[in-house]
């Protein structure tokens, strides 16, 4: 699992697999799941992400070479 953060759109994203996603399902407002064609999850993306939690928690339980 790897995070990134991008502070100019204020928006989260968390990858979950190195699979190349197909589409995007909204599952709730300003959170999306990237998901391949057979709806396996890739990552995730949360838009205002520093109004929803505090930033610090969000790299809190980051591992690299995670695969799902």
């Amino acid at each position: 699992m790897k995070v990134q953060y991008d502070k100019e759109v204020d928006a989260a994203y968390i990858l979950l697999s190195n699979l190349k996603p197909d589409g995007a399902i909204e599952i709730s407002e300003g959170v999306n799941l990237d998901v391949t064609d057979k709806d396996e999850i890739v990552g995730i993306e949360i838009l205002n992400a520093s109004k929803r939690f505090p930033l610090d928690t969000l790299f809190k339980y980051e591992f690299e070479n995670y695969q799902v």
